[in-house]
Formats: C-alpha cells, sequence, structure tokens
C-alpha cells in the first residue's frame, strides 16, 4: 500500500543525513524533495501547499532533541504534521442512537460500494458484536441486489429483500421497521452508484438520505483515481450530509493521493480502508498509524491487533513480544508464516512491519507467494529444534541433509537463510523511544481488556533512532 510514496519519502530525507544542524537552506532541499514525492503520489496542490507551509515554518529554528540527529528531528516533524492533515485521530463509527443506527453508503459505480457494505457487515458482527441487517436501494441493477445477498449470507448477515418496482426510500423504510421488530441494531444501506454530474440521480440521493436520516452517511472512495477521487468527494460532500469517507482498493494503490487529500478537501475523516478483495480486508483508519506505514516504521498497533482478532489472543501476546524484542528464531518464523497465511497471506502484513520497505521487492515477491510459503515451513520443519534456534549451525552437510528432507536444493535452503537473516535485522530496528511510544498506547488501549499487555516487555537498546 502506497509503497511509491514511501520510498519517495525515505529518499527525500537523504539531503539531511550527514548533517550536523538543520539549516534553511538545506530544510529547502529536504522539503523540495518532499514536494516532489507527493506531487508524484497524486496528492492534490492544495495539501501539499498547506502541509509543506507548516513543516518548513516549524522547521526554521526547530530544536533537535537530544539523542536525535537532524534528519531524524525533521522526520518526526513531517511525521506529525501529516498526521494531522490526514485527521489526526481516529474516528470511528457513531452508533449511539436507538436502534437501528442507520448507516447508509453512497458512491460513484464501481467504488465497491457493495463489497464494502458486505466487509463493514461482518466488521460490525465479528468485531463490535452487532446484529445487522442489509438492504439494497440500488433498483436500477438487479445484479447488484443478488450481489448483496450473495455476500450477506457469507458474513453470516440478513439482507432484507428489495424490489426493483419499489422507490429506495419505501424499500429502506421497510427494511427499518423489520430491524426495529427483530432488534436489529445496525442497519446498512446499500444505494445505486451515480455520477456528481447526473442531477437527477443526485436528488434522488438527496430525497433519500433525507426520509432515511441516517446516523452515518459514508461516501465509497476508490483510492486508485488519486485526487480526483477527492475533488469528487467534495461535490458530494456539498450535496449530502456525509459523515465520512471509506478508502477502497488502497492495496493496489501504490501512490496515496487519496488518502492524503480527501480530509483536507472535504473536511470529512476517513473511517475505514478497504485493503483487499477478501470479506475481511476492512481497517479503521487511523492516521498516525497508516503515516507510520508511509514513513517505513510500519504498524505494529495494527498489526498486533490482527493477530489477537484472527490468530487468538495468547499466540497475539507471544508474537507481539517477539516482535517488539525483535529476537526471534526459525521456530517463530515459521509460526508466523502460517499465522499470515492465516490472516490473508503475507502481502497484507508486509507493509506493517517496521524497516520492511528497506527489503528489496525481489525478495518480498519471493516469500509472499502460498507455494514459496510452503516450501519454507518445509525447509525449517527439515531442522532440529537447535537448527531452528541457531542458524549459524547450519553448514554444508546439515544444509544437504535439509534440503533432501524438504524435498529442495540446497540453494533453496541458503535462500531461507538470507531471507531469515535480513528479516531478523530488521526486527532488531524496533526499539528505542519510537517503539516505547507505541507500547505504551497499546498497554492503555481500551483498560488493556482487548490488547495483550506489552507494557512489561523489555525493548532492545537502539537510542530512539528511525529505520532510515
Amino acid at each position: 500500500m502506497f509503497d511509491n510514496l514511501t520510498n519517495r519519502l525515505s529518499n527525500s530525507f537523504k539531503a539531511l543525513q550527514g548533517k550536523n544542524k538543520l539549516s534553511e537552506s538545506n530544510i529547502k532541499e529536504a522539503i523540495r524533495e518532499v514536494r516532489r514525492a507527493l506531487l508524484e503520489a497524486d496528492v492534490a496542490l492544495e495539501v501539499i501547499k498547506t502541509f509543506l507551509g507548516k513543516v518548513q515554518e516549524k522547521a526554521i529554528g526547530l530544536k533537535v532533541a537530544e539523542g536525535l540527529s537532524p534528519s531524524q528531528a525533521f522526520i518526526k516533524l513531517v511525521e506529525s504534521e501529516l498526521t494531522q492533515i490526514i485527521g489526526g485521530k481516529n474516528q470511528s463509527l457513531n452508533l449511539k442512537t436507538q436502534p437501528p443506527a442507520v448507516v447508509m453508503l453512497a458512491g460513484l459505480q464501481g467504488a465497491g460500494k457493495t463489497t464494502s457494505i458486505a466487509k463493514l457487515a461482518r466488521y460490525l458482527k465479528e468485531r463490535e458484536n452487532k446484529k445487522v441487517l442489509v438492504v439494497s436501494a440500488d433498483v436500477y441493477r438487479p445484479a447488484a441486489i443478488k450481489q448483496l445477498e450473495v455476500l450477506a449470507e457469507q458474513v453470516g448477515v440478513e439482507c432484507f429483500p428489495s424490489n426493483t418496482n419499489e422507490k429506495p426510500e419505501k424499500i429502506v423504510a421497510k427494511a427499518k421497521k423489520h430491524a426495529q421488530k427483530q432488534f436489529f441494531d445496525v442497519l446498512l444501506v446499500d444505494t445505486a452508484g451515480r455520477l456528481h454530474v447526473d442531477k437527477k440521480m443526485m436528488d434522488e440521493i438527496q430525497v433519500l438520505q433525507k426520509k432515511v436520516n441516517p446516523i452515518e452517511t459514508l461516501f465509497v472512495l476508490d483510492s486508485m483515481t488519486g485526487q480526483d477521487a477527492a475533488h469528487t468527494a467534495k461535490v458530494f460532500a456539498d450535496t449530502l450530509p456525509l459523515t465520512g469517507v471509506i478508502l477502497t482498493k488502497t492495496d493496489g494503490d501504490a501512490r496515496g493521493g487519496a488518502a492524503l487529500s480527501v480530509r483536507h478537501i472535504t473536511g470529512k475523516p476517513i473511517k475505514f480502508l478497504g485493503i483487499g478483495e477478501k470479506i475481511d480486508a476492512l481497517e479503521p483508519f487511523h492516521p498516525d498509524r497508516i503515516v507510520s506505514r508511509l514513513l517505513g516504521m510500519g504498524d505494529v498497533l495494527s498489526l498486533i491487533e490482527e493477530i489477537e482478532q484472527k490468530v487468538g489472543r495468547k499466540k497475539a501476546a507471544k508474537s507481539a513480544k517477539k516482535i517488539v524484542k525483535g529476537q526471534f528464531n526459525l521456530a517463530d518464523m515459521r509460526e508466523q508464516l502460517l499465522q499470515m497465511q492465516q490472516m490473508g497471506g503475507m502481502e497484507a502484513m508486509m507493509d506493517k512491519i517496521p524497516g520492511i520497505g528497506k527489503i528489496p521487492q525481489s525478495v518480498k515477491n519471493q516469500i509472499m507467494g502460498s507455494v514459496e510459503v510452503k516450501k519454507m515451513v518445509a525447509i525449517i520443519d527439515s531442522m532440529t529444534p537447535k537448527e531452528r534456534a541457531h542458524t549459524k549451525l547450519i553448514k554444508g552437510s546439515r544444509k544437504n541433509r535439509i534440503a533432501r528432507g524438504s524435498g529442495t536444493l540446497p540453494q533453496d535452503v541458503n535462500k531461507l537463510l538470507k531471507q531469515f537473516d535480513k528479516m531478523q535485522k530488521q526486527m532488531k530496528k524496533m526499539g528505542g523511544g519510537k517503539m516505547q511510544k507505541m507500547m505504551a498506547k497499546m498497554a492503555g488501549m481500551q483498560g488493556g481488556q482487548h490488547m495483550p499487555d506489552l507494557s512489561k516487555f523489555k525493548l532492545p537498546t537502539g537510542g530512539g533512532k528511525f529505520p532510515f
């Protein structure tokens, strides 16, 4: 997700590496590179201007904290301002109303509204323990109604029947009455895709919104369309009282222009990210975590939350401890490979691991495929417990034995060991002040009821350095 922007931002900070202090000239050089990175990411010009204006204003005369280099101090400033411009903090759905809480989704054709309805239904059911009813108000496409019925069955929620001969507001009114009688907590309303220049369709959704009176009206936005998506969202926001945005297809968006532009342009928060095609590929939008990913620092909080959801609390706590300490062996790597497959594959997890951007793309590609993962697991299974814990023991004759036992070649064993060594080195860069702050957040989240308590874990020393 947003790989190109991450790489360009990392390169832009090199202008300050090796400098003893921040000066007006080297700050301008760094800002020029950041501007170029944002332009290439298709971020809206007004957003770039506002963001860099604040960075430049605060960077000149910035006092570099003890233990940080000028480069790290500048990165910290960029991190702070970027977080603010995309929303500051997570804003969850507001469902505090007499049930059912009605949530309506609007957007252009092909943005992913119907799929997002199903993903949101699953999220609310499994993460928020809500009883969810879905309904389609798209009377123009019978296929859309059928699609929602199929998806609802997949996620295990009820779908209220729709009729293409009825008006959208009548369908939703009936669904709302049914939801009240059957004690549903949330009613999710799918609407027809419409162009913002189609006055008739825009008038229709205005009427629907006023009659339904949803507590949340979310705009579904295709992130692949860049800053154009943000400007389209602005037109919808001027027509409808939007309460937030769901940004879809972010897993295929290497640029990130929409994610960085939409909040500033519309004034509406991004509430969820669609991160893949699978029905569970939806995650809450946390500005600070996204910025951390963009700057190559990973997203350990989201990583561990996801592990906890899909793997279990005991395994989550164990994985968290290994990740935080950066001290894991091949047995741990095997377990994590299997867990990551269970969680949607390694590709979905890669950008959440701190420092992973430094691993060459060729190496990432090699370890992402399911066939490759099975091969890696087979190789590790052919090792003794001692070999898994101490890879330096694995020399010539041992490599040959392991290759024979796993049905692979010695060069495959060599490749695995090199990949493990690179990942282990990156894990060791996760220590320091940055991670301490993450752990403090995690220990305090929700009173510690839904997160593993990591406050007792000692972190590896690293001088508080960023992974650049």
